[in-house]
């Protein structure tokens, strides 16, 4: 039921001309519950009225889209482009604003508790997601430089100083845009703190560059990712010249590690690099997948002071020394997210397998095991294994060769996992024709039997009501979970892949021309 305080404001909102030319005179108390109802009908004007008059020290969308008593319901995912877009360009007018009747008092803008997901629930079903705020954000402090310095404005416009606190994405189509905003930082009235750094097709020469004027000491969280060419030699030079003193989480692109190629030098420098990981005191979350790190898991982690929550490590070509490590080790008491996909971890290293799942049982919420070869074989070991994990909230185990009876034994054994709300499972083996082979390539993984997956789908669904637990949900997300990040920017990465791929082919060539 709508409290009084909701049916007033939608009330007001309901005509935007008054709204608009009375926006000023609502107490300032009522401004975020305003913005709130505003932001959820998509009332963009009344938005930069609200905006540009914010009589409050703070604008946080974490605390003005969350949970609030009169709007119990949490709208930080609404990432709505008309909305969000309303919010963030009324900074300017905030600034610009040069009203007499009112002191500014808005010191510190925090847009990190956005949150991107696949389906907007609003009416204009579109979203700013994380690049695009970025690139919107960079291009407001330059405009607004650019407007101070045209117009006669008053002076008190250039004290106005506002920490606006962001999460970053950056790739070669923006750089120049958030370059330029960084180094004007200091003259912008808006200035650009970056709590969260994610970087992919870029150089290294503009990873490293766009880092440091980032204000590496601030950033929590760093993902460089896919068209980045990071390795080993380069980390530990970006390492060595840029301090993350608050760094909590660090993603590496594909192949950072490929141990297979090192010298006793590099051995010294994978020594270096678990060294200074270890300076990190509050790094956490660690994803290295898709690094080949073959017997060198201890030699990486074990200097790390600070036990790990978050470790991924999927396609990393894992040997036993790595699991019984990582079954021995400290972080596996802390592990709330473990990913080890691909990776045969029951038919490998069963043993080193259960006793990591029993240590991490107390904290583990989330266990990826995609790809690992887990078959109707492998059913009552690996029930076996998640029986203790009493915790557990999601279970994802795609791409695993397991029938249709494989997977209703399983199901009937997630009912006892109290925490359990998400499961992502594989297509039935049998759904597929007698010669495919796993793991799966994109050519075969879409010619499966649709309805006689259907009808297996609807047996499992089956399977958790009967038990009672309709409050699972499982699905079958054929190409992996929803990324907003690579939803946003498949177009310019698919390009710099493409363009990758042609200089190897191009620098093939003239290596065959040498030759002949």
């Amino acid at each position: 039921m709508k409290t009084l305080k909701i049916i007033s404001a939608e009330s007001f909102i309901s005509d935007e001309e008054y709204a608009k030319q009375n926006v000023r005179n609502v107490a300032h108390n009522l401004y975020p519950l305003l913005l709130k109802t505003c932001y959820l009908h998509e009332k963009v004007e009344i938005i930069y009225g609200l905006v540009e008059n914010w009589p409050l020290s703070d604008f946080n969308f974490g605390n003005l889209l969350g949970k609030t008593a009169d709007i119990p319901e949490d709208i930080s995912h609404w990432t709505c482009h008309r909305s969000l877009s309303a919010c963030l360009n009324g900074l300017k007018n905030y600034v610009l604003n040069c009203n007499t009747t009112y002191t500014k008092r808005l010191k510190v803008v925090d847009t990190t508790a956005l949150k991107d997901v696949e389906y907007q629930p609003c009416k204009c079903k579109q979203t700013l997601g994380k690049w695009a705020r970025t690139e919107l954000l960079a291009k407001l402090c330059f405009d607004l430089l650019v407007e101070m310095q045209q117009l006669n404005f008053d002076p008190s416009v250039f004290g106005v100083e506002i920490e606006v606190f962001a999460n970053l994405f950056v790739t070669q189509r923006n750089y120049e845009l958030v370059v330029q905003a960084l180094l004007m930082k200091r003259h912008c009235p808006l200035k650009l703190r970056c709590v969260g750094f994610r970087a992919d097709s870029l150089s290294l020469r503009n990873l490293f560059y766009i880092l440091k004027l980032s204000e590496p000491t601030s950033i929590h969280r760093l993902e460089m990712v896919h068209n980045i060419r990071l390795q080993l030699e380069h980390l530990e030079v970006l390492l060595t010249n840029v301090t993350f003193p608050q760094l909590i989480s660090l993603t590496l692109p594909a192949q950072t590690f490929n141990v297979n190629r090192y010298t006793a030098e590099d051995e010294e420098v994978l020594c270096s690099i678990g060294e200074k990981l270890s300076n990190m005191t509050h790094l956490t979350e660690l994803s290295l997948s898709f690094s080949t790190l073959t017997g060198r898991v201890r030699k990486l982690l074990s200097p790390l002071k600070t036990p790990l929550k978050i470790l991924e490590v999927a396609n990393c070509s894992l040997n036993y020394a790595d699991m019984a490590y990582l079954a021995n080790s400290l972080h596996a008491e802390h592990f709330v997210l473990l990913d080890l996909s691909g990776h045969s971890v029951t038919d490998l290293f069963p043993s080193t397998f259960f006793k990591l799942l029993t240590k991490a049982s107390r904290t583990l919420k989330t266990l990826v095991l995609e790809e690992c070869d887990m078959g109707d074989t492998h059913v009552n070991m690996l029930t076996v294994g998640l029986t203790p994990c009493r915790k557990l909230q999601e279970f994802k185990f795609l791409g695993n060769p397991m029938t249709s009876r494989g997977l209703k034994r399983i199901f009937r054994s997630f009912a006892d996992l109290p925490m359990l709300k998400y499961i992502e499972f594989p297509v039935p083996r049998d759904c597929y024709p007698d010669d495919v082979t796993y793991p799966l390539d994109d050519s075969n993984l879409v010619k499966f039997d649709r309805q006689k997956y259907q009808e297996v789908k609807e047996v499992l669904h089956m399977i958790l009501l009967q038990a009672h637990r309709e409050d699972i949900v499982a699905v079958t997300p054929l190409f992996g979970s929803y990324d907003p990040e690579i939803q946003e920017t498949g177009n310019e990465l698919g390009k710099c892949l493409l363009e990758s791929f042609k200089g190897t082919l191009e620098n093939f060539s003239e290596a065959l021309k040498k030759l002949n």
